[in-house]
């Protein structure tokens, strides 16, 4: 087996994105299941609240868990990708023994042993912190719900998905493993678009800029996805005082800062790792650090304030989908405006930490010299 359980253990990113999906989905989804059981105690009087929080906790789950569970599945594709492609010589010398590739894919089950660490810590942290939640979405008039422990959540929100994505890591293996071992062995991939008409030449850092951009697709993704968890979540968690409780906003506060914070340090932890060699060479032909640093990384600010724009949108048009259709009818439910002020001191705050996260890292580029890369 050429997949340690070790490796399949580490994967951090997969862990949290399927930990912070199951987290949100354990307690709205037992809040669901225990408020149908009481549908028959609720007064017609509160019938349009109590229906309210259940289409609440419906849509919260949809739209949260399926939009963490999609991110789940394009960062196993990364893990998947990332591993065989620095194991690429190996796995090449096993094809040309005569190790079956699909046999070789096998081993990567084990990837999905992030998803139950995750899932199992986030259903965990869910469930105790349901009294609380039941609580806070506790109405006057409506009746007390008694939390139960619903096994089938345990199957569905832990076991599946553990199993599923070490099925999805093993078929997405299997994919890439079909290469030759000669290839594999001389860690080429096949090119694409050949035929297209040679580009004007650029200079070495505006090249390396765009190449790295266009190469790692997925960390565009990554960095712009952390930065739309950043200004999606700490607005939400600021409105939650007036719309639900300070509670929930403390909750989706402390999630969005863990999504944005290993999202964006899988990012450019991966862009420093790719770059070492050019920023080295780059620093021996005299440029300086924070041209480097600029060269590698200046050019996933757009992706970043793109991401940050989207969650803005995001938010504000789910609050007002909660607001102005769901709790439609319910009173004491306060009219919701786009709060300029909070978007202001978000877009600072996110201003600052960004360019902060940009220093750090292009610190940690200038830590390879040209000595250590050709000593290995």
């Amino acid at each position: 087996m050429t997949v340690s359980l070790r490796d399949g253990a580490k994967l951090l990113g997969i862990a949290v994105m399927s930990g912070c999906a199951v987290f949100v989905c354990t307690f709205f989804l037992n809040f669901y299941l225990d408020a149908r059981a009481v549908r028959g105690l609720v007064e017609e009087s509160v019938l349009p609240l109590y229906e309210a929080q259940i289409l609440t906790a419906k849509l919260v789950c949809a739209i949260s868990g399926g939009c963490l569970l999609l991110v789940s599945v394009v960062l196993l594709a990364f893990y998947v990708k990332l591993y065989i492609d620095s194991h690429a010589k190996q796995i090449g010398i096993l094809k040309a023994l005569g190790y079956d590739g699909g046999k070789i894919a096998l081993g990567f089950w084990v990837f999905g042993l992030s998803v139950l660490i995750g899932t199992a810590v986030g259903h965990g942290c869910g469930y105790a912190i349901s009294p609380m939640i039941y609580r806070k979405m506790g109405g006057e008039g409506l009746p007390e719900i008694p939390l139960t422990f619903h096994g089938e959540l345990l199957v569905f929100l832990v076991l599946l998905p553990t199993v599923a994505f070490a099925a999805l890591a093993v078929g997405l293996a299997y994919r890439r493993l079909r290469a030759p071992a000669l290839s594999l062995m001389r860690e080429k991939e096949a090119a694409a678009g050949g035929g297209k008409p040679p580009r004007r030449e650029l200079p070495f850092p505006l090249e390396l800029r765009a190449t790295t951009l266009k190469s790692k697709k997925s960390l565009v993704f990554f960095v712009g996805f952390a930065c739309f968890c950043f200004s999606s979540m700490l607005q939400m968690s600021a409105s939650m005082g007036d719309v639900a409780s300070e509670t929930m906003g403390a909750i989706i506060f402390g999630i969005g800062i863990v999504l944005a914070a290993t999202s964006l340090i899988l990012a450019f932890t991966s862009l420093v790792t790719a770059n070492a060699r050019a920023v080295a060479v780059m620093r021996a032909h005299g440029y300086t650090l924070m041209q480097c640093g600029g060269t590698v990384l200046g050019g996933y600010r757009i992706p970043a304030y793109i991401g940050f724009a989207l969650g803005t949108a995001y938010q504000y048009g789910l609050l007002k989908l909660m607001l102005g259709v769901v709790f439609r009818g319910v009173e004491g439910v306060p009219a919701y405006s786009f709060d300029w002020p909070v978007f202001g001191i978000v877009l600072a705050a996110f201003a600052v930490l960004f360019e902060l996260a940009l220093l750090w890292f292009t610190r940690e580029m200038g830590k390879t010299s040209v000595r250590k890369l050709c000593a290995e």
